[in-house]
């Protein structure tokens, strides 16, 4: 017996190509629990728009994502855009899915296809950068725009590797930029290389960037990477594997709700991957904004699930 809808959009070159071939099998287990599923393609954005734009209330028990940190923000862009607000399932099949790795969502077909069949949730913060939003980060600087600069061959081949091996080549050539930062916890400016506003506890595959962090709690975790010399590089990524880097003298470190960054130079921000807007922009955090659809063992306390809503 049919028991409801899921949309599953994904991202068709993710998992070296190989996501495509799963699709049966997918769709098969699913419909084995009695749901159907709609499948989109991630790089069909207007197409995902026009289908939930359609979509009758209540067609749809929740969406996936299935791909990395870039197919999670088309989405959640797509669903802002169009004001739906349902639960989103991650299959992480991209290469570094740092997003994913908050949760711990499992990477084999079978793994995450049973926690997206489940109704398991937790609210998670999002993050507004002017008109646009993001999910896990936002990227400043010639070196932080890493996932879009990695060739997609090397990304299937060598995985987080590709990123780790792109960092090493980008900083030495890096000049430093002035920024000027604005917000309650921080205003001055800056010599800046790098600087990223994350929401979760990794980026660009550096799992161990914000081992605290959490996506729950309202603040963003910003990190800046002041002028470095040649010799200082080797301790500084290091550091950043260890995540120890907070305490680096070139590293400037605090956490934030909303921060305003400009610079007299022309300069875009990264979000989750994806080209984001130039300069100035103002980063704001949604608290709770998003329901998240996670293993068991990880659900939202009923009373802090109720605020989820209400804040939403």
């Amino acid at each position: 017996m049919i028991q409801g809808k899921v949309l599953l959009v994904y991202n068709p070159k993710a998992g070296n190509g190989l996501f495509r071939i799963s699709l049966d099998r997918i769709i098969g287990m699913f419909q084995e629990r009695g749901l159907l599923v709609v499948p989109v393609r991630a790089d069909r954005s207007r197409l995902l728009e026009d289908v939930l734009r359609s979509a009758k209330a209540g067609e749809f028990k929740k969406v996936i994502a299935a791909g990395g940190d870039g197919t999670l923000n088309v989405v959640v862009n797509a669903m802002i855009r169009t004001g739906v607000e349902l639960p989103l399932a991650l299959f992480p099949e991209g290469t570094a899915n740092d997003f994913a790795y908050n949760f711990g969502i499992p990477r084999t077909i079978k793994g995450m296809v049973s926690v997206a069949l489940e109704d398991h949730y937790r609210y998670v913060d999002m993050g507004k950068v002017n008109d646009s939003h993001f999910l896990n980060v936002v990227a400043i600087g010639s070196v932080v725009d890493i996932s879009q600069k990695t060739d997609q061959k090397a990304k299937n081949a060598l995985g987080l590797a590709a990123y780790y091996l792109k960092a090493l080549t980008a900083i030495p050539n890096a000049k430093p930029v002035p920024v000027f930062l604005d917000c309650e916890e921080h205003k001055g400016r800056e010599n800046m290389v790098a600087m990223v506003v994350v929401n979760g506890k990794s980026a660009g595959g550096f799992r161990n960037l914000v081992p605290d962090a959490s996506c729950q709690d309202g603040y963003f975790d910003v990190i800046l990477l002041r002028d470095l010399a040649p010799m200082e590089i080797p301790e500084l990524l290091r550091d950043l594997l260890q995540g120890t880097h907070v305490d680096n003298p070139r590293v400037l470190y605090f956490r934030t709700k909303k921060l305003r960054i400009s610079s007299d130079y022309p300069l875009s921000c990264d979000m989750d991957g994806e080209r984001g807007p130039e300069l100035p922009v103002t980063i704001e955090n949604l608290n709770r904004r998003l329901l998240i659809n996670v293993p068991e063992g990880q659900d939202q306390p009923k009373a802090e699930e109720n605020r989820g809503k209400n804040d939403a």
